[in-house]
């Protein structure tokens, strides 16, 4: 929607604004203008357009997943680093259905820029995982189920991971 300073910045006039109503005695007005600000503080640190292809991938919906995406142009510049982290996660997983190539090129990029959830980064790593033991990469596929385990401190991959130790145990 905005880029991301100019969030910061609108963020930044509303709580003038809101300050402005405080002294006027408009104490209303102003706690609901500082709310206002606050979701535009809040769209800085979660991109809105994140958010929604979430509850899409959540849904299954790839396409509508890449639609939310392709609305972010250029993500270095409109992102922070852990929503281009995100970004390329999602790419990732969407391609890992067809393109182990290029997931596997969003999925480390996705783990080199971090991801903030250790479940995130646990999964990303399980997929990454499962990409080199296709092409045949056991040793990097057991570091990465390694890695992927200490992350998964719930043991919500746990069968996942039981499957892919089935399925390396064949190579």
């Amino acid at each position: 929607m905005f880029h991301k300073n100019i969030k910061l910045i609108l963020a930044g006039l509303i709580s003038v604004w809101a300050v402005y109503q405080f002294t006027l005695g408009n104490i209303m007005n102003g706690v609901s203008i500082l709310l206002l600000a606050g979701l535009f503080i809040l769209f800085y640190f979660k991109n809105e357009f994140i958010l929604l292809a979430f509850l899409q991938l959540r849904k299954q919906n790839f396409a509508g997943t890449k639609k939310w995406l392709d609305y972010i142009k250029n993500p270095e510049a409109a992102l922070i680093v852990k929503q281009q982290g995100y970004f390329n996660y999602l790419h990732g997983i969407m391609l890992s259905q067809t393109n182990m190539t290029q997931a596997e090129k969003y999925l480390r990029k996705a783990v080199k820029l971090g991801l903030a959830m250790d479940h995130d980064l646990a999964m990303a790593k399980l997929q990454l995982a499962g990409i080199s033991m296709t092409k045949r990469r056991k040793r990097e596929a057991t570091i990465l189920m390694a890695e992927a385990k200490k992350l998964d401190k719930h043991g919500m991959l746990k069968e996942q991971m039981q499957q892919m130790k089935q399925q390396m145990k064949k190579i």
